[in-house]
C-alpha cells in the first residue's frame, strides 16, 4: 500500500474515532445527535484536514463515512456485482466468491471491535442482535443477501461472517442449459415431471445450485396455481403471479416468538395451495410434508442436503423420525417412496461450475 493512501486510511481511522466520541459527549450531555451526518463528517474533515487537497479530503469524507455507518471494508467488495458470497475469518481474513470460486482478498478490518461493529450495524436495522448470550445468528438483508455471524466465544478466532448474494433475479431454465448445469434432454423430463404434478426433491450440497434449479423449475407451474413457499430466509423469486411467500422466525431476545418452518407447512396447507414449495427440509418439518404429499398434495418441490439420491431418501427418512411420534422406520420409509417421485441431484465442480449428475425416479411401493 502507498504512502499516501496509508495516510488516508490512518486519518480516516483517528478522526472516526473523535467522531464517534464526540457524539457519545452529545449523547451524554443529553443533545440530541446529528440528522445529517454527512454534513458533520465534511464539517470535521475540513476543520482537522485542511491541508488536503480536495481530492484528498473529498476521499476521507466518504472513507469515515462507510466505516461509520457503512460495512467498512467489505462496502467495496458488495458494490462488485460479480461477487457471490463474502466470507470473514476474524479481522484479518477476508475472502470472495466469484463464478463458483473462492478468492482471497486484500480487505481487512483493523481489529475485532471494528468487525463487531460492521456487524452490528448489518444486524441493526433488521431488528436482531447477536452478544455473548446470542453468539449466532441467521438473517435476511432487505435485498434478499443471506447474512451468517459468530462471535465468540463460539468462533475462536474472532467474529465469523458471511454474507450470501442473491440478485434481482434468477436464471431461468433455458439459461441453466446454456450454463451447462441442465442439459436439453433433463430440461424436457423436468418440465414433463412439474407439468404432471409430480413431486420433486432436489438434492445436493453446500451452494450447489439447489436453490437456484428449485426457482427454474417452478417456471413450469401453470400461471393459474396458487404457490405457498416456506423458507427459513426467503431466496426464491418465483416467476409467477399467484404466489404466497411465508418465512420462518426465531425467538425473539426473551426466548418466545419462534415460528419454525413446520409451524408454516402446518398453516400452509390451511391456505389452498395448488403447490407448496419448500425452501429447504432440514428438521422435523419433513414429516409434516410426507404427510401433505400422501393426502392429496401432490407436485411439491423441496431441497435437501444430500450426497447422492440415495442419501436424500435416507436423509429425509431420518428427518422424519426426528418428529418423535414413535412412528416405525419402515412406515416412515413406505410414507417417502409414495410421496417423492424424482430426486433430481446436483453437484458443484472443481472450476465452480454446477452440473445435474443424476435424475432418480424413486421406486413405488406397492
Amino acid at each position: 500500500m502507498e504512502a499516501r493512501q496509508r495516510h488516508i486510511e490512518d486519518l480516516a481511522d483517528s478522526l472516526r474515532g473523535r467522531l464517534v466520541e464526540a457524539r457519545r459527549e452529545a449523547a451524554a450531555a443529553g443533545s440530541p445527535p446529528s440528522e445529517d451526518l454527512a454534513a458533520e463528517v465534511s464539517s470535521l474533515v475540513h476543520r482537522e484536514a485542511a491541508l488536503l487537497g480536495s481530492a484528498d479530503r473529498a476521499a476521507l469524507v466518504t472513507r469515515v463515512l462507510r466505516d461509520t455507518v457503512g460495512l467498512g471494508p467489505l462496502e467495496d467488495l458488495l458494490a462488485d456485482p460479480s461477487v457471490e458470497e463474502v466470507m470473514v475469518n476474524g479481522p484479518g481474513q477476508v475472502y470472495v466468491e466469484r463464478g463458483g470460486r473462492i478468492e482471497t482478498t486484500d480487505a481487512r478490518f483493523a481489529d475485532e471491535e471494528e468487525l463487531r461493529n460492521t456487524i452490528e450495524r448489518i444486524l441493526a436495522p433488521l431488528g436482531r442482535r447477536i452478544d455473548e448470550l446470542s453468539p449466532m445468528v441467521d438473517a435476511r438483508l432487505a435485498d434478499g443477501s443471506r447474512v451468517n455471524a459468530v462471535i465468540p466465544p463460539l468462533a475462536v478466532d474472532g467474529p465469523s461472517l458471511s454474507i450470501r448474494r442473491f440478485g434481482p433475479s434468477r436464471p431461468g431454465p433455458r439459461e441453466l442449459v446454456e450454463s451447462g448445469t441442465l442439459t436439453g434432454a433433463q430440461l424436457a423430463l423436468l418440465e414433463r415431471a412439474v407439468g404432471a404434478r409430480h413431486s420433486i426433491l432436489v438434492s445436493g450440497g453446500t451452494g450447489s445450485g439447489k436453490t437456484t434449479l428449485l426457482n427454474a423449475l417452478s417456471g413450469f407451474v401453470s400461471p393459474e396455481e396458487r404457490l405457498v413457499t416456506i423458507e427459513d430466509a426467503a431466496e426464491l423469486r418465483l416467476q409467477r403471479r399467484h404466489v404466497v411467500r411465508l418465512e420462518s422466525r426465531p425467538a425473539g431476545v426473551e426466548g418466545r416468538g419462534e415460528v419454525t418452518i413446520r409451524d408454516l407447512l402446518r398453516n400452509a396447507l390451511r391456505m389452498r395451495p395448488d403447490r407448496i414449495v419448500i425452501g429447504e427440509v432440514r428438521g422435523a418439518e419433513a414429516l409434516d410434508l410426507l404427510t401433505a404429499l400422501n393426502t392429496g398434495h401432490r407436485g411439491a418441490l423441496s431441497t435437501v442436503h444430500a450426497n447422492s439420491p440415495a442419501d436424500a431418501l435416507a436423509r429425509l427418512e431420518t428427518l422424519a423420525l426426528m418428529a418423535g411420534l414413535g412412528l416405525p422406520h419402515e412406515a416412515i420409509a413406505a410414507q417417502v417412496r409414495r410421496g417423492i417421485d424424482l430426486i433430481v441431484h446436483l453437484e458443484r465442480r472443481d472450476d465452480g461450475s454446477r452440473r445435474v449428475t443424476e435424475i432418480a425416479d424413486v421406486p413405488v411401493v406397492e
